[in-house]
């Protein structure tokens, strides 16, 4: 049995090669119809056939990975205003004499809790939240480091060190920060996978977040659903319906999908396509 795989968040699906007409990029480009599923986005013409587009993310992950992406990216940026101000608080402690209340250990602030306990299979994110650790530890010891030469005497001392590291540790961290966002965005490229009961007319588009690999596997090797549960998965009926079996191979786990168990919207088979002037026929 010939699969491809694909990336749904932290999930890989399979799907039968003869299941799948065509890949293609996600623009957004839907038509949107009434429906109560949440995870129908919409309908998209595939070759004069108005065909579903389901949200895998939100079917296996119960949010799409669009929401995933954004909420990282907005957590990262409320982590580097935190850094703007912990540097702002001890400036004027230095100045002031006033108590700095801020976290000095790299580990406990809201970043640092948040960063060591981050897991991502993103190789270039991984490697890009590497470079991390130097400067934002460097960052953080400067609090002992200037409020100590601020209790001998020296704040003169301590605002020109503290001007050093605007302009090199805290600078190469904030650029960090936007180079982690930028990453995140750069990487996210979902594709639909249009699908074929037939092997001439779409079913359903089923939007991942990327193509993975291909796999070949004897049926031998194919859990039955009875077993998922033992692995990690919390099955919901409409998800059920869908998975056929679940591939192991070492520790990396895929689910296999039958498109055949995602039905049409009724109305859909009611639907005329229109001429519309971005998209062409919908």
């Amino acid at each position: 049995m010939d699969l491809i795989n694909f990336k749904v968040g932290h999930k890989t699906i399979s799907l039968k090669i003869l299941d799948i007409l065509l890949t293609e990029r996600y623009d957004g480009n839907l038509t949107s119809l009434p429906n109560k599923n949440p995870s129908f986005l919409g309908i998209k013409d595939y070759m004069g056939t108005p065909t579903p587009i389901f949200d895998m993310g939100i079917i296996l992950n119960d949010q799409s990975s669009f929401e995933i992406i954004k909420n990282l990216t907005h957590l990262l940026k409320e982590r580097e205003q935190d850094h703007i101000a912990w540097l702002s608080a001890l400036e004027q402690s230095i100045l002031s004499g006033a108590a700095f209340t801020k976290a000095k250990d790299p580990h406990q602030c809201e970043f640092g809790r948040w960063y060591y306990s981050f897991k991502t299979d993103n190789e270039d994110l991984k490697a890009l939240l590497s470079r991390f650790e130097e400067p934002h530890t460097r960052l953080h010891a400067l609090a002992d480091t200037l409020l100590n030469m601020c209790d001998k005497g020296d704040k003169e001392g301590a605002m020109k060190l503290l001007e050093k590291e605007r302009v090199t540790t805290y600078v190469k961290l904030i650029r960090l920060f936007e180079s982690a966002r930028e990453q995140i965005d750069l990487d996210h490229k979902p594709i639909i996978v249009f699908t074929t009961l037939d092997g001439r007319t779409p079913h359903v588009g089923l939007l991942v977040d990327q193509v993975e690999d291909n796999v070949r596997c004897d049926e031998s090797e194919v859990k039955s659903l009875h077993e998922l549960t033992n692995v990690g998965f919390d099955i919901d009926p409409q998800t059920k319906r869908m998975m056929k079996g679940l591939i192991k191979r070492g520790e990396k786990h895929s689910v296999i999908i039958d498109p055949s168990a995602i039905f049409r919207p009724e109305h859909l088979s009611e639907y005329e396509p229109e001429e519309t002037e971005s998209y062409g026929l919908f």
